[in-house]
């Protein structure tokens, strides 16, 4: 049942945004070399006022190709200040798509500067991340990121707009998360109006009983060269990719969910909103199901998206947690990555002795990313981007379908910066949904909706023959239930 489709084939955005300087790009992979020409399509910006600063010579001939100045000059801990401020001026716009830089650190600078600013992915210090000497707990995103962030909006309330976390998942994804309340709403019956408040927004939430939400994603590109042994293959940044399935899983921990989960740990301080497990994204599992795919099993990794979607719609009384959804990020990415993933692990670790990311040798396939909202009346429903690489091909070179859904959240969230340029730091939750949808839309090949009876339960009822576990028969929405180890 298809009752929402968005399936947009317009070619241009009715918008023309204007830059009050220059452009400064930081890291030049595959999303950079992406979005560059959907940035000079949609925006008055030009080569001459672009400029492109990098540690390596990653995307050198994309820039050449655009006649943008590409400069390698890395950052570090000891110097991103003195390289940004030599690079960055008031009113310019820092583009960060780079990896293994700080991203809070950036944006402190650009807030002392007076520049704009805007990452995919909140970032740490090279190794930070998966340094075994470091406790588990450190090592989260609830502590490395979400923190951070919080931090600095209370620090600068009006200051000059910095948008953290706003690509695909995260960014895009909490865009779905509020349309697709709203379909839910409407088809049960509920009447519609949008919500102005977070507090509304989670008693919407609430109302409709939905417990928990799976960012659900199903990547199915296929390349014409096979993997080769010792070969990491990704249709997105590898080293991105790397560390964030080395780091520990983590999700959402809602207040319906019965028990801890086994080997999982919930923080004491902040809101609490987080569990993580003393394992790696890399070797857990869980239930999960997208329109196209149906059930599978996909990788736990911690996103962002998890934490902030959980603290979002969270309700509280008299002091009190009364209601907030278990969040998790269900990731099956394409075969050749999942492949790639088991050696790496199995290799105890080991930096691959090559790197491959799929582009124009991709032969056929696509990616679903979308959101997963569960227990309502209505059982499940997903929103969300079905984009085939035939699609991106007509819409915009040097992408696949993976990274255009990461452009697409990227030049929505430039483009609503550019119109909001004085509104402190923000996460994707502080953003007009609609006008972000509106920006990305014809960047995302099929955007439908469509409900299923399918329940982890459900999935895994012929498994349950064979191999027992542990599960708890009268609540579908149980962790426990989508846990696959």
């Amino acid at each position: 049942m298809n009752d929402w489709d968005y399936t947009n084939g317009a070619k241009e955005l009715y918008t023309k945004a204007t830059f009050p300087g220059r452009l400064i790009m930081l890291g030049c992979g595959s999303i950079g070399q992406g979005i560059i020409p959907m940035l000079l399509r949609h925006t008055d910006i030009t080569p001459g006022r672009m400029k492109v600063v990098t540690a390596d010579e990653t995307g050198r001939s994309i820039a050449n190709q655009y006649g943008i100045e590409f400069v390698i000059d890395p950052l570090t801990s000891e110097n991103y200040s003195s390289v940004l401020k030599k690079h960055l001026s008031k009113s310019d716009f820092l583009l960060n798509l780079s990896v293994d830089v700080s991203s809070g650190h950036l944006i402190v600078v650009c807030q002392e500067i007076g520049a704009l600013y805007l990452d995919t992915s909140a970032e740490q210090w090279s190794g930070l991340l998966s340094d075994p000497s470091v406790p588990i707990a450190e090592r989260t995103n609830y502590v490395r990121t979400t923190g951070r962030i919080h931090d600095l909006k209370n620090k600068y309330p009006n200051g000059v707009t910095a948008v953290a976390n706003h690509g695909a998942n995260p960014g895009l994804v909490t865009h779905f998360i509020k349309e697709a309340l709203l379909h839910v709403a409407r088809d049960t019956g509920d009447s519609i109006h949008i919500p102005k408040k977070k507090k509304d927004w989670a008693s919407l939430m609430q109302a409709l009983k939905v417990r928990v939400i799976q960012m659900a994603e199903r990547d199915t590109q296929v390349s014409s060269a096979l993997k080769e042994p010792g070969e990491f293959v990704n249709t997105w940044s590898i080293d991105g990719f790397i560390s964030e399935a080395t780091q520990p899983a983590e999700l959402g921990w809602g207040t319906h969910e019965k028990e801890v989960a086994t080997g999982g740990h919930v923080h004491t301080f902040g809101n609490e909103a987080a569990l993580y497990l003393d394992r790696p994204g890399a070797l857990t599992q869980v239930r999960s199901w997208t329109p196209r795919e149906g059930s599978h099993h996909g990788f736990l990794i911690t996103h962002d998206e998890c934490m902030t979607t959980a603290e979002y719609y969270t309700l509280v009384e008299n002091d009190h947690v009364v209601f907030r959804p278990t969040v998790m990020y269900a990731y099956h990415p394409c075969d050749d990555t999942v492949l790639s993933l088991r050696e790496y692990a199995g290799n105890n670790w080991k930096t691959p002795r090559k790197k491959r990311i799929l582009m124009d040798d991709i032969e056929r396939g696509g990616d679903e990313l979308g959101v997963l909202l569960m227990g309502h009346k209505k059982r499940a429903y997903w929103f969300g981007s079905d984009l085939s690489i035939a699609q991106v091909r007509e819409l915009s070179p040097n992408q696949n379908a993976t990274t255009m859904q990461v452009t697409a959240g990227a030049l929505a969230g430039v483009i609503w910066a550019l119109e909001n340029p004085r509104r402190g730091i923000c996460e994707p939750e502080d953003l007009d949904f609609k006008r972000a949808l509106e920006v990305a839309m014809p960047y995302l090949g099929t955007v439908h909706g469509k409900y299923t009876n399918w329940t982890p339960l459900r999935a895994r009822k012929d498994k349950d023959l064979l191999f027992p576990e542990d599960i708890d028969s009268d609540d579908p929405w149980q962790f426990k239930n989508f846990r696959v180890m």
